[in-house]
């Protein structure tokens, strides 16, 4: 069955109205010719009477295959929608893995600029005599810089690994044809970010330490 007809309601048969099985009829067996005769026709009655019912019966039974023909064609639909939700969810999870990755880079950030600041901060005040000794707010300064490497390194590690295992997951299940999943992954500018602000926070450390370099 085409598409157009699969599209097409079913029509249910009308209720078969009610007829009575033919009477027994009467009949006269001494006269065994006359008997046959009205024998012969009270069968012919009850055979167009189980034809009634048979093409009735008929009837149904297309109804019935109609109606299945239109549960499947709902059920085909169902399920291409089910894929198509499915290889979306895809989607919404690289974008969470993305914003996870954001959160990361939000909290690294924080700790690298405070931590430089209170190293510049205490740095200056060195240089102006305002105080003798600045080893320890400077080496404070200096942990939390590295504190905040260490973590956007973590967070960029955790994020290239479940991003490989999301695609190989993907992967598989669109090669069984359990879900649409033609739109490809983008490049992840939230990625690169993060190692740009990695290799920032990197240069900052080694300037720090050995203090030399713009941040030294």
């Amino acid at each position: 069955m085409n598409a157009t007809a699969e599209n097409l309601e079913p029509v249910r048969p009308q209720a078969l109205k009610e007829e009575p099985v033919p009477p027994m009829p009467v009949v006269d067996e001494s006269n065994s010719s006359t008997a046959s005769t009205q024998y012969s026709r009270f069968r012919t009655g009850l055979s167009r009477h189980r034809t009634g019912l048979s093409e009735h019966r008929t009837s149904l039974s297309e109804y019935r295959t109609d109606l299945s023909t239109k549960r499947t064609s709902m059920s085909r639909n169902r399920t291409e929608m089910s894929m198509r939700r499915t290889g979306m969810s895809f989607q919404r999870t690289r974008l969470s893995a993305d914003r996870t990755l954001m959160s990361v880079i939000r909290t690294a950030l924080s700790l690298l600029s405070f931590g430089f600041t209170i190293y510049q901060f205490f740095g200056k005040m060195q240089e102006a005599d305002v105080v003798k000794s600045t080893n320890a707010p400077r080496n404070f300064g200096t942990v939390l810089v590295l504190i905040g490497v260490g973590m956007l390194l973590i967070g960029i590690i955790y994020h290239i690994q479940f991003m490989r295992g999301l695609r190989h997951t993907r992967g598989d299940m669109r090669q069984s044809g359990l879900i649409h999943g033609e739109s490809g992954y983008p490049v992840s500018f939230t990625m690169l970010t993060a190692l740009a602000l990695l290799a920032l926070g990197l240069f900052a450390v080694v300037s720090m330490v050995f203090q030399a370099g713009p941040f030294g």
